[in-house]
């Protein structure tokens, strides 16, 4: 289980990177080809399909990896036992809005399936699958940062 776990955020940290590769060359070719007078629409279409993607899946790995901010400035001066009750409480409400985004974010991808982009044959709801996917994916490093959290209860140490 931990190495398919392992395994999916690889895949995950390579799908990223290369769709912003790939994000910022159609953005840099369209400007090239504007300058020209040359205009491709489905660059821009295609750029906004990858940013929703990398975006999504970016900040699924920066949770994953502990590098979003957190600000501990009123809990850092509380007993220790205190500040590991509060970190797992606010960890379920994250859970919680977490289980929000991905039934309406599947609300909607249902919703906008018919809808395409204007310059290619992509359905819109490939685009809100991404608030799905990685709700799903952050929801689950959630649960293993909850469990963490139980685990090293009693420990001194960081649980980060």
């Amino acid at each position: 289980m931990r190495n398919l776990y392992r395994s999916l955020c690889k895949a995950e940290v390579l799908i990223c990177g290369v769709g912003f590769l790939f994000l910022v060359a159609f953005v840099f070719m369209s400007a090239i080809l504007r300058f020209f007078r040359i205009s491709m629409s489905w660059n821009i279409d295609l750029a906004m399909f990858l940013l929703a993607w990398t975006a999504f899946l970016g900040a699924d790995i920066a949770w994953r990896s502990g590098q979003l901010v957190g600000v501990d400035l009123v809990t850092r001066n509380l007993p220790r036992g205190l500040q590991k009750i509060i970190e797992i409480l606010l960890y379920g409400i994250v859970f919680c809005a977490l289980l929000l985004i991905i039934v309406f974010g599947i609300q909607l991808a249902i919703t906008e399936r018919i809808r395409t982009y204007q310059s290619i044959p992509i359905p819109y709801s490939l685009v809100t699958l991404s608030i799905v996917l990685a709700g799903l994916s952050m929801a689950f490093s959630t649960i293993l940062k909850i469990r963490r959290c139980i685990i090293h209860f009693n420990e001194k140490g960081a649980t980060k």
